[in-house]
């Protein structure tokens, strides 16, 4: 049975982590993707979260129901400088000491490395991932991790290849439909993609978005021409070109049973309707997945 989580980013300017747990609730969902917020893991930053707000945290989760089901951080482990590439693996210990405490099982993340410098971030990255191979077994928590526009690693056949290169049961590979035109340069074939991540698929990124590279490049102009820049967007299904009966099918075909993030962002004036659209689908989809109950009310 697939879990259908939340990421509430459009909620991080004026509701706290804690808070959070509880709009889930109210939008029917039981589980959260926590995404970068700046008192919590913020991008490529020292994790600022303490005790105190652990325990407001923990809190949250036991009245509603909801639990913080992945942290999805951004840490530049992959960075050509040694010196930041050392900062971030040190960023990496203090949020997996986080989710342990937390009883977070999965980190979903970034390459995050430097598009200009493939090689040298490949192997930063490597290097990163065998220093925290024991901090991850020895805490029992999984890792997936994505290919992202403007990453050292862009194109989905690629994310796989250096994730199989890692060869741990536990590290593998997540699919993010919102960067779909990304993954396959232009092309509309998720099934393709999902297909040869195989065994790896194990967390899926849902959001429409439109595909970039269409109309001889100018659906969306970017100045100067030809500028070192990339544009994708998360947008509710149907506000985009993702073929999503594909996709729905394809997951049903294998059976897949991981976690599914709801993951739009830029539409604040719409959020809480829209994800309710997303969850309703999503569960329509997946055999009528029926939505948890909010018992934070009294």
């Amino acid at each position: 049975m697939v879990k259908i989580l939340l990421d509430p980013s459009m909620y991080h300017p004026h509701l706290t982590a804690a808070q959070e747990c509880e709009k889930a609730a109210d939008l029917g969902y039981g589980y959260i993707e926590l995404s970068p917020r700046a008192d919590f893991h913020e991008w490529h930053h020292y994790p600022k979260v303490d005790d105190a707000e652990i325990a407001r945290v923990k809190k949250a989760m036991k009245a509603t129901g909801v639990k913080i089901e992945t942290f999805n951080p951004v840490f530049n482990w992959a960075s050509p400088n040694e010196q930041e590439r050392q900062a971030q693996v040190r960023n990496w210990r203090r949020l997996l000491e986080i989710a342990e405490e937390l009883e977070v099982p999965m980190i979903a993340t970034e390459f995050s490395g430097d598009p200009t410098q493939p090689l040298a971030s490949e192997h930063q990255f490597y290097r990163s991932i065998e220093e925290l191979i024991p901090d991850f077994e020895k805490r029992g928590i999984e890792c997936v991790v994505e290919a992202h526009p403007y990453d050292f690693v862009e194109t989905n056949d690629r994310a796989v290849q250096v994730v199989r290169g890692v060869n741990k049961h536990w590290f593998n590979y997540q699919f993010c439909l919102p960067h779909l035109f990304h993954l396959s340069q232009g092309r509309s074939n998720p099934r393709e993609l999902m297909e040869y991540a195989g065994e790896r698929l194990k967390h899926v990124h849902v959001a429409d978005v439109w595909n970039h590279l269409a109309g001889v490049g100018n659906r969306y102009i970017i100045n100067p021409p030809g500028v070192d820049a990339r544009i994708h967007q998360h947008n509710e299904i149907g506000n985009g070109e993702v073929p999503w009966d594909e996709v729905f099918g394809y997951l049903r075909e294998i059976e897949y049973d991981g976690r599914l993030s709801v993951c739009v962002f830029g539409w604040e004036e719409d959020a809480d309707a829209i994800h309710i659209r997303m969850r309703e689908r999503l569960e329509a989809e997946f055999a009528g997945r029926p939505a948890p109950q909010n018992v934070s009310k009294s």
